[in-house]
């Protein structure tokens, strides 16, 4: 065990792996209180926290990463759309090969870990890169006497963490020794994901810094929306008074027409009046309205890739259409959760307790694509109705039904015919027969039909192979003579009665089949 290395190739030291390294206090360099960034923000304080950024100094970054989340509702809700996802699929385990042992460790895989109570939420957790560029999360493991196992998954605040100074790229722990440079992290002790948007630096891709300087935008815009719709949202209050008003006349009718905004009450002798007036018609609210909308617009191209399924004014084709970025994104979000989780997690928990393999089980986490399930049952109920059949645990399967058991109550079955003559009924997926009786009808019908040219057809017939015989000396010579006479057969007229009647058996079978 002294010589186990996690997935960087760092020794791993399992006495140290129950203690929890990354625990937060009130003093300290991992301080659980932050000063904010955002109230007050302006052009220039925001510069001057990105050029931070890019030297390595994030912390005011993060802290800013985490108030645009708590102060925006289009960002909060665009970016929790996006986190959940991938945090509410359940996922799967998928075995290294197919030995017994490895089956074995796939189930304890999937026992542990995939089913834990905090795997969604360690999932949303991990996912908080998207805003941040990075996010960390610590694994509480629990020893017993036979085996490891883990009690929660505790997300750190993104400031306990630095990048190392030469490369900056690898994540490191704060840490009252070594407050700027960081200590680097315990093997198996943490998942450090990481939001891969573009290349380069890990804490210049976060999803927050693109946004920002919108964000900034629309703050001010929505300030002086407020401003402006306080302002002239009310209609213009006029007092008129009275030549013969006094000078204390005029005062309370000046607070009677201040406070009639928020009061909507007022006393007036009956030689005073308030008159409202709407004034010019304005279009200055439209301003504030139109730059905040396109800021949201824009956030939501940033966080989903599109606008269509989340803004107002788009068409159902059209978010149908741009539905399948989302899935897209979706789908590239949950490969890089899975590896990480399958790199910092899964192999730490197989390798402690079933030492180091050679495959590794998987945890998966698939994204579907949405399906119109109701067109897919439409089409194979069209097509069924031309002979094509189904499987109907396929059929069960897309609507997400399962196959009925013994026992079950069963809705939906055809109901059963009657026995009339002691007979069992036939199975429920035959095709009903026709009744014996009508189809005797139906074949007399047709056979009827078919016998109305029979005169016609015979003395034809009959008066082809007479010329043949006349003249004929003996048997062979008739013989040779017969396939001439077949040009003096009625073939036109029996080839015509032949077909009416099987179109017409054709189509009394196919209507009484359906």
């Amino acid at each position: 065990m002294a010589r186990l290395l996690d997935a960087y190739g760092r020794p791993v030291e399992p006495a140290k792996l129950t203690t929890r390294l990354a625990e937060p206090g009130t003093i300290g360099i991992r301080n659980t209180w932050a000063p904010s960034v955002a109230s007050g923000l302006t052009p220039l304080r925001l510069a001057a926290i990105l050029r931070a950024c890019d030297l390595g100094d994030i912390d005011q970054f993060l802290i800013l990463a985490e108030e645009m989340e708590e102060r925006d509702m289009h960002y909060f809700s665009q970016l929790g759309t996006r986190k959940r996802v991938i945090s509410g699929v359940a996922p799967t385990v998928i075995a290294g090969g197919e030995s017994r042992v490895e089956k074995k460790i796939a189930k304890a895989v999937e026992e542990e870990i995939a089913t834990h109570d905090g795997f969604s939420d360690m999932v949303e957790d991990l996912m908080d890169a998207l805003g941040k560029s990075f996010s960390v999360v610590e694994i509480d493991w629990i020893k017993s006497a036979s085996s490891w196992t883990i009690g929660e998954f505790i997300h750190r605040d993104p400031r306990f963490f630095t990048f190392e100074r030469t490369r900056r790229k690898e994540i490191r722990l704060k840490d009252d020794a070594s407050p700027f440079e960081g200590i680097p992290l315990e093997p198996f002790r943490f998942m450090t994901h990481r939001a891969r948007f573009k290349s380069g630096l890990t804490y210049r891709g976060g999803l927050a810094r693109i946004v920002s300087f919108g964000w900034m935008c629309k703050q001010y815009t929505v300030k002086d929306w407020m401003a402006f719709t306080e302002t002239y949202g009310l209609p213009m209050r006029l007092g008129r008074y009275g030549p013969d008003a006094t000078a204390d006349d005029v005062r309370k009718l000046f607070q009677a027409v201040a406070s009639i905004g928020s009061d909507a009450a007022a006393v007036l002798p009956k030689s005073m009046e308030i008159d409202f007036e709407n004034g010019a018609a304005s279009t200055g609210d439209k301003v504030f309205e139109n730059l905040a909308r396109y800021v949201d617009e824009q956030v939501s191209k940033a966080v989903l890739g599109q606008t269509m399924t989340s803004d107002n004014g788009s068409s159902q084709s059209q978010a149908t259409v741009h539905n399948e970025v989302r899935h897209d994104i979706a789908a590239a979000d949950a490969r890089a959760i899975t590896a990480t989780i399958n790199r910092d997690l899964v192999r730490a928990f197989v390798d402690l307790n079933f030492g180091v393999q050679e495959n590794y089980p998987k945890i998966l986490i698939s994204v579907d694509e949405p399906e119109d399930t109701k067109l897919r049952i439409a089409g194979a109920v069209s097509l069924m109705g031309r002979g094509v059949t189904f499987k109907a645990t396929e059929l069960r399967s897309a609507l997400k039904f399962t196959d009925p058991e013994d026992g079950d109550e069963i809705v939906g079955a055809l109901p059963a015919a009657k026995p009339k003559d002691g007979n069992p009924p036939p199975p429920a997926n035959n095709r009903t027969a026709l009744n014996r009786a009508e189809a005797d009808d139906l074949l007399d019908e047709i056979e009827a039909d078919m016998m109305a040219d029979w005169e016609e057809i015979g003395d034809a017939m009959e008066a082809a192979i007479a010329e043949a015989i006349e003249g004929a000396d003996s048997y062979e010579a008739v013989l040779k003579r017969l396939p001439e006479t077949l040009r003096l057969m009625p073939t036109a007229l029996m080839v015509d009665t032949l077909v009416k009647s099987m179109f017409k058996a054709r189509s009394v079978g196919d209507v009484q089949d359906d």
